[in-house]
């Protein structure tokens, strides 16, 4: 999924906990489920952030030598604008776009939110 067009909240919503939790069943799952997936979001971009922000290493030996540089500015503005990995979570459950299977449950019984 690219979370660069992903139409989630880039702010605080208030959610009716009892809608997240209809295709799940239980609140505590569903908690349990978005800080599962909100970690595993935040893993991938903190990845991609650091892949891009690589090519503006410094590589020289004079490192007191701090200068701007333009575009690595914007690539970190424009991680900062994006909207949380909290917020994309709750995004993909609610888009219907989660996959998450239960402990204890065959291989292929893989469950759609």
């Amino acid at each position: 999924m690219t979370f660069k067009h992903s139409n989630a909240a880039k702010t605080t919503v208030t959610r009716d906990v009892a809608k997240l939790d209809h295709e799940i069943g239980n609140v505590y799952e569903t908690v349990a489920l978005l800080g599962k997936r909100a970690n595993q979001i935040s893993v991938a971009i903190k990845e991609e952030l650091s892949s891009k922000l690589e090519e503006f290493a410094v590589n020289g030996e004079n490192l007191e030598e701090v200068y701007e540089n333009r575009e690595q500015i914007e690539v970190s503005k424009h991680y900062e604008r994006m909207p949380k990995p909290g917020a994309l979570a709750i995004q993909e459950l609610v888009e219907g776009n989660l996959y998450y299977r239960r402990a204890g449950e065959e291989a292929g019984n893989d469950q759609k939110a």
